[in-house]
């Protein structure tokens, strides 16, 4: 079983910047993927960005650009850069983990773009 722990959502303004965090603990294997996920009002949960643990990235469109996602193996974490946010961007960002032994969940961060 793996934990994760997110942190660091917020308000921002519309161009603004927030930076999240995943902290992994538990029976995390050496060959996994962590990803940011979203999911607003009403809406259905979303992937926003995925990194392997063998360093391979990828994006939602829809991101492309203005989020980074990167990995610290040593601390077992993930973290999301966001820029240039978007009243759009707003929702509750999940942090998933997935490994041969199955996917944990975080509790989510919520972050909101508003003015």
């Amino acid at each position: 079983q793996v934990q994760l722990v997110e942190s660091g959502g917020g308000l921002v303004q519309p161009g603004g910047s927030l930076r999240l965090s995943c902290e992994a603990s538990g029976s995390i294997l050496k060959f996994n993927v962590m990803s940011w996920y979203r999911q607003a009002p009403g809406k259905q949960r979303e992937l926003v960005a995925l990194a392997t643990s063998g360093g391979s990235t990828n994006y939602a469109d829809y991101v492309k650009g203005r989020f980074t996602i990167s990995r610290d193996n040593a601390k077992n974490s993930v973290y999301l850069q966001m820029n240039s946010l978007k009243p759009e961007d707003t929702a509750v960002y999940y942090c998933n983990y997935q490994g041969l032994g199955g996917t944990s969940w975080g509790q989510g961060t919520q972050v909101t773009v508003s003015s």
